[in-house]
């Protein structure tokens, strides 16, 4: 009975991580204001007027860059508890660091060899 408890919390924070986002999307679908027009319902970008066909491609190069951006940005917040903490680690944490730091090297080499980052 005891486990049950302890997961009982679990379902609270489940159902409440449900609630938060999804209550605002509710509210805002039953009360928010509705004025379709002709104007709103233009394609626009950036505020601007299409002129012309608006199926554009782009190069896979920029989806190249911003993943890589974005896997390296953010495998940076990781590392900053771990520098933060460096002189409070043990030996397994600190090889944990630098394997984790060897892995971010590795694939970035990886990128470079397959000129994922250079534009052509």
């Amino acid at each position: 009975m005891n486990v049950l408890n302890e997961w009982a919390f679990v379902g609270i924070f489940i159902a409440i991580a449900w609630v938060f986002p999804a209550l605002p999307i509710i509210i805002a679908r039953f009360f928010g204001p509705k004025k379709p027009n002709a104007i709103k319902l233009m394609t626009y970008e950036s505020g601007v007027e299409t002129v012309g066909d608006t199926w554009v491609q782009f190069k896979i190069q920029y989806y190249l860059y911003g993943l890589v951006f974005l896997i390296f940005d953010v495998e940076m917040v990781f590392l900053f508890p771990w520098a933060v903490a460096y002189n409070e680690l043990n030996f397994f944490a600190f090889g944990a660091g630098l394997l984790f730091i060897f892995l971010l090297t590795d694939a970035l080499i990886y990128a470079w060899r397959k000129n994922a980052l250079e534009w052509s």
